[in-house]
């Protein structure tokens, strides 16, 4: 597949899955209640259906969930002007946060009901620059290991070409969703 059918692949999906969400329960926080009982698969593949509410965060860095499977995630961003730092470049927190919802979200898929995760450690490391000219990038979050008091996974972002402009990995604490 050629990179102009790969970006138009991307943003066919973008688009439907955005409208979806947007339609369903929009933007917010789910209450505990619509969690419970839940593995972190089907909370993941709830707020795609647009059943639950996606985080703010997703409007105000411009990107979004758009597939989640057993272990991974992949979330898709467009850097803007907006994203950039005093330097004229985008800032790295804007890598960061899509890397860390990828690798957090590929966390939260291999989640029983009842546990849940927090990042403990993101190291992320940018290899190419982006830019508001760079289209729509991809994090692509896949776990390496889910146990009962650990998980670690990693992460990529890359362009429709394929080629890569940041990685990271993470270690999320696990742990037992408190009861009220």
């Amino acid at each position: 597949m050629t990179a102009e059918e790969t970006l138009a692949q991307w943003n066919q999906q973008y688009e439907a899955v955005a409208a979806r969400m947007s339609a369903g329960a929009g933007a917010g926080l789910a209450h505990p209640t619509d969690l419970a009982g839940l593995t972190g698969l089907q909370q993941m593949q709830a707020m795609l259906d647009g059943k639950l509410p996606y985080p703010h965060i997703a409007d105000t860095l411009d990107f979004s969930l758009v597939e989640v499977g057993e272990g991974r995630a992949v979330f898709q961003g467009l850097p803007q002007l907006k994203h950039y730092n005093p330097l004229g470049t985008v800032h790295g927190g804007w890598y960061a946060t899509l890397l860390d919802s990828a690798v957090g979200c590929a966390v939260h898929t291999a989640m029983p009901a009842g546990r849940a995760y927090t990042t403990a450690e993101l190291s992320v490391n940018i290899v190419r620059a982006a830019s508001y000219k760079s289209g729509p990038l991809r994090a692509i979050g896949t776990v390496i290991h889910a146990g009962r008091q650990l998980a670690t996974a990693e992460g990529r972002i890359v362009g429709p070409d394929g080629k890569l402009y940041a990685h990271a990995t993470t270690t999320c604490l696990v742990f037992e969703v408190p009861s009220k």
